[in-house]
């Protein structure tokens, strides 16, 4: 384990007073996402280890270039999980990339986006000062819940020191079902059962086909199983497929085509079919569509809007522009002032977020 705290105080320091830009970065396995890094990358990887691991508590505490799948891989020895599911997209991840990256999985519709789970961090802010936020305890009200503004900053706020993450048992009994029906069926079936006291943790839809994963007590799945009907999926496969879901290495997201761009929707999960040209992987309910598409941005993004949602361009768009949905005015002043008040030189990933930012 290794703690590179003042190290990175004096380079954060220098940079900060000669205004140069910082891109950081761990595994680099989601460099891909928002816009195009600048700046002299500052590898996160060196400051790593658990710091501790209360299995009873159920909390975890980690340095930022701690390797994601190392993390995982120690919780289940204890028969526990990281239950948002978080994407690793490479062998690289690391646990502050994760986080600020801010991106769940499949289980995150039914156990909580990975903000949900972040109870504490600490950070080195623009002046290089070390802040923390949260705790160690899941019941913890005091102050603001800066923590949860890190999840998904993409690196813009500051350098993630260390982070305290809420961890679950994993489930007993876990299996999937696989219906053969269209896309508005889908939809409406999944909301139905949303609504009811089914042990539902996962949903997939693609090209007529809608994959469910019920998980919990060995009682609760064989009687959801009995009820719902559909086709049993065997559990190799089943296991492989909500891995390609999680990793994107199903077959849907694999070689975009000429002009092609991977569209993430976020929108309310009863919403109607968005009616893109293209062709969607509908997740979370409903609440998050994927779409490929080479439909013009703008299209693509008033047609959400109308249905309550945004639009983020998650692969293959320009990202020297508007990668992320527009913000209205208000929101964008407030996302300056935060900026301001975390990073007053503008050294961590500028531009990664918006312009400016």
């Amino acid at each position: 384990m290794s703690d590179l705290t003042e190290q990175w105080r004096e380079r954060v320091r220098a940079a900060a007073a000669s205004g140069t830009a910082l891109q950081v970065r761990g595994g680099g396995t989601k460099a891909f996402y928002g816009r195009e890094p600048v700046g002299e990358v500052f590898d996160t990887r060196g400051h790593a280890g658990v710091v501790s691991y209360e299995p009873t508590e159920l909390v975890v505490t980690a340095r930022a270039g701690t390797p994601l799948a190392e993390l995982e891989a120690l919780v289940a020895e204890r028969g526990q999980m990281l239950a948002f599911e978080p994407p690793h997209f490479g062998a690289g991840a690391t646990v502050g990339g994760c986080v600020a990256a801010g991106l769940s999985g499949p289980r995150r519709a039914t156990a909580g986006a990975l903000r949900d789970f972040v109870l504490g961090v600490r950070i080195l802010d623009g002046r290089g000062e070390a802040l923390s936020f949260g705790g160690q305890v899941m019941k913890n009200v005091a102050g603001y819940d800066l923590s949860r503004a890190i999840a998904g900053s993409l690196g813009t706020l500051g350098l993630i020191l260390d982070v305290s993450l809420k961890v679950l048992p994993r489930p007993v009994a876990e299996t999937t079902l696989r219906f053969a029906i269209d896309e508005k069926e889908a939809i409406d079936r999944v909301n139905d059962w949303g609504g009811q006291p089914l042990p539902i943790s996962a949903s997939a839809w693609c090209d007529g086909a809608l994959h469910l994963r019920l998980s919990g007590a060995e009682a609760a799945v064989r009687a959801a199983e009995r009820r719902l009907g559909g086709d049993l999926v065997e559990a190799v496969g089943a296991s492989a497929f909500w891995a390609g879901v999680r990793e994107q290495t199903d077959a849907y997201f694999a070689d975009l085509g000429a002009g092609e761009v991977l569209w993430r929707l976020s929108l309310p999960s009863s919403a109607a079919p968005v009616k893109l040209p293209g062709t969607q992987f509908i997740e979370w309910g409903g609440a998050l569509r994927w779409l490929r598409s080479d439909a013009p941005a703008a299209t693509i993004r008033e047609r959400v809007a109308a249905l309550g949602g945004h639009a983020t361009a998650f692969r293959g768009f320009d990202r020297s522009s508007d990668v992320f949905h527009p913000l209205a005015a208000p929101v964008m002043a407030i996302q300056r002032r935060l900026k301001q008040a975390f990073d007053p030189a503008g050294i961590f990933n500028p531009g990664r977020f918006y312009d400016g930012l």
